[in-house]
């Protein structure tokens, strides 16, 4: 069967494929487009397995809420340029409305979306037609009465660099936004010292320990500068123990209270986050492969 330019765009359009790959996938399988996808499909897999090791700390953090609950998810690409491509943001966004069906991000991954293949699959595939190594990387849950979402540095309408959830008990939504937006500011370890990693609080009352005792005071004076320290460190990494961006005369807690509402909790996810990017020298890269 003769293999006509109109083919050959037919399948590129539907495939995101080269045209070379295109031509060679209808050739080989005797113009049958369905055969010929199936083909680059199986192609694309194989190209997809060699980006996975490459360094996905770029990409978007989706946030979406419906009624009392929220989901933020993390979807890594190597490049901002590709979180800028709309067809990365549609997958993006696909991804977090799957969510709201699922409680982690292993059951994500399996979930079938609206094009009638489950996440993991999607992402693969895009892989193959985008080019870059991606992977859904971690996604967050809250529920309460009400549920306020932020996004930092927004690429689109719910997605950008940073996306915070707010979960409250009552509802006061500017109230839960300027908090989703001292959140995202501020970054603070955990709700209250009741939530904080033990481990930390440890390790930094061990370092407090020693800078009090090295002031050479009497024992019952450290204690006291040891207990007041404390007292400052758990206010300054606590949400409901800092001082509130939007009325620095008050904590969080204090302004809730006011605000006639608790905060329940809260989850705020940070593009790349504690994946360690490798540092690019353009020079040596280019000179490579110029071959010098």
């Amino acid at each position: 069967m003769a293999i006509t330019a109109a083919m050959v765009k037919e399948l590129r359009d539907s495939t995101g494929a080269g045209m070379m790959d295109a031509k060679k996938a209808l050739t080989e399988n005797a113009g049958d487009m369905e055969a010929a996808v199936d083909w680059l499909r199986t192609k694309g897999l194989a190209k997809a397995a060699k980006k996975s090791g490459r360094t996905a700390a770029e990409g978007l953090v989706a946030v979406k809420v419906e009624g009392g609950q929220g989901v933020a998810v993390e979807v890594n690409s190597e490049t901002d340029f590709v979180a800028k491509n709309a067809e990365f943001q549609e997958m993006v966004s696909d991804i977090a409305s799957a969510a709201m069906g699922v409680d982690d991000v292993e059951a994500l991954g399996g979930v079938t979306v609206g094009s009638g293949k489950p996440v993991s699959e999607m992402i693969t595939d895009k892989i193959a037609t985008i080019g870059e190594n991606m992977s859904l990387r971690r996604m967050a849950k809250l529920s309460g009465d009400s549920v306020v979402s932020y996004v930092h540095n927004a690429a689109t309408d719910g997605m950008g660099k940073i996306g915070v959830l707010v979960a409250l008990s009552g509802d006061n939504e500017a109230f839960g936004k300027q908090v989703a937006m001292h959140v995202a500011a501020v970054n603070p370890a955990s709700l209250s010292a009741d939530d904080l990693d033990p481990e930390l609080v440890e390790r930094e009352k061990s370092v407090l320990t020693e800078q009090a005792r090295e002031s050479g005071k009497p024992e019952q004076v450290i204690e006291k500068m040891i207990e007041g320290r404390m007292k400052k460190f758990l206010g300054e990494v606590t949400l409901l123990g800092q001082s509130f961006v939007v009325n620095p005369d008050l904590t969080v807690g204090a302004a809730a209270k006011e605000a006639g509402v608790e905060i329940l909790g809260f989850t705020r996810l940070e593009v790349g986050e504690g994946i360690e990017k490798k540092e690019e020298n353009f020079a040596e890269e280019v000179a490579a492969q110029l071959g010098n």
